[in-house]
């Protein structure tokens, strides 16, 4: 069979939703881990107070370092118990929750070990989903909200989509799955990170928040110092989360200048290149006290997005990596897959009138 025996399933259809909550909390309260429906995919749940079932999530999701989950709960009350709420934060719950959004703000380390990233900031979902509203509206304690598939493989849609890519060991991990069929097929949530100065929009989902500007250089050394300034901009999510700069654009349109104007703006005192015959290179820097790499990859001379995957992409995403790709639009559908893991930035650059003239424009959005 496609589960594991062990695994309790029950359908929605069977049950009535007070009996799929009271099988949900127990097992909760018992530390194991529920798949559960949500308007958007299907999620995993654990306590997020309880030590040994946050532990058993880690193994079964394979987190990586600097990537903090994300929780249900009932309402921006009960999320205040647990976060610092800016005012950009309050104005999403405000406007957007309950619904497919999860907002990232500073966490108050009230959890349990691993919830919370490394840099101490945690995502709150407060979700519209019936179920979800009923089991949150009596569960005592924050539920984990990320998502029930394994890294990088097909967004789980149906319990079938989630059993046929794990490994026997995580299925082992579950205790107990929800079967609401197959949902439609919604994106995920979208992520808003609001410890910054600004609202930033870390992946797209059902709700768009996107965003976009146009800045003008009128010489090398100008589009150097916006590679510089927009790479600081992103500067507190250096180790929480892999940046994609996705540079677009003809030959000589100041691509490599913009790159060359990021690694100034990361630390690295060596001489950027362009890479078009070396397809990558790897320039090592170091963010809050750890170690990382600026990764400046050229995709002119590649045929397909295979041949870019086999250069170690999804590794680089991994990491944590800051990573720039000049021609960019020729992986197009291999960045769209990693859009979750990212954040991703698209950077358009053409030509102005005058010879230095250069015309960058930026997006949140893949170009079409």
């Amino acid at each position: 069979v496609w589960y594991n025996t062990r695994v309790q399933i029950l359908k929605t259809t069977e049950h009535l939703p007070q009996e799929l909550v009271a099988a949900i909390s127990t097992t909760l309260k018992a530390g194991g881990l529920v798949i559960y429906p949500t308007e958007t995919t299907y999620g995993i749940g654990a306590d997020a107070m309880n030590q040994t079932a946050v532990d058993k999530l880690l193994k079964y999701k394979k987190r990586r370092e600097g990537k903090p989950l994300s929780v249900l709960v009932k309402n921006q009350a009960m999320a205040e118990q647990y976060v610092e709420l800016s005012k950009h934060a309050q104005t999403v719950y405000e406007r957007f929750l309950p619904g497919p959004v999860t907002v990232v703000s500073l966490g108050k380390h009230m959890l349990a070990k691993g919830v919370e990233s490394e840099q101490g900031t945690l995502g709150i979902r407060i979700s519209s989903h019936p179920l979800v509203i009923e089991l949150m509206r009596t569960y005592p304690h924050p539920v984990t909200a990320t998502g029930a598939n394994a890294s990088y493989k097909k967004r789980p849609y149906s319990v079938q989509d989630i059993f046929d890519h794990l490994s026997e060991k995580q299925k082992g991990l579950i205790d107990l799955v929800i079967d609401d069929g197959e949902l439609p097929h919604n994106e995920p949530s979208t992520v808003i990170y609001t410890t910054l100065d600004d609202i930033e929009v870390l992946r797209q989902g059902s709700l768009s928040f996107t965003s976009s500007s146009t800045k003008t250089t009128h010489s090398t050394e100008e589009t150097i110092a916006l590679g510089k300034s927009t790479v600081l901009k992103y500067k507190n999510l250096l180790t929480y989360k892999a940046m994609v700069f996705c540079l677009i654009g003809e030959m000589g349109a100041g691509k490599t200048q913009f790159c060359k104007g990021i690694a100034e703006g990361l630390g690295i005192h060596k001489v950027v290149s362009s890479p078009t015959f070396v397809l990558s290179k790897d320039y090592p820097f170091e963010a809050e006290g750890k170690k990382t790499h600026f990764i400046h990859m050229d995709t002119w001379r590649l045929f397909n997005d295979q041949e870019f995957l086999d250069l170690g992409f999804s590794g680089m995403i991994d990491a944590c990596n800051v990573i720039a790709i000049e021609w960019a639009d020729k992986v197009i559908h291999s960045l769209k897959e990693h859009s979750d893991e990212a954040k991703i930035v698209w950077i358009t650059f053409e030509q102005g009138l005058s010879e230095d003239k250069r015309i960058i424009k930026f997006s949140d959005e893949a170009p079409c």
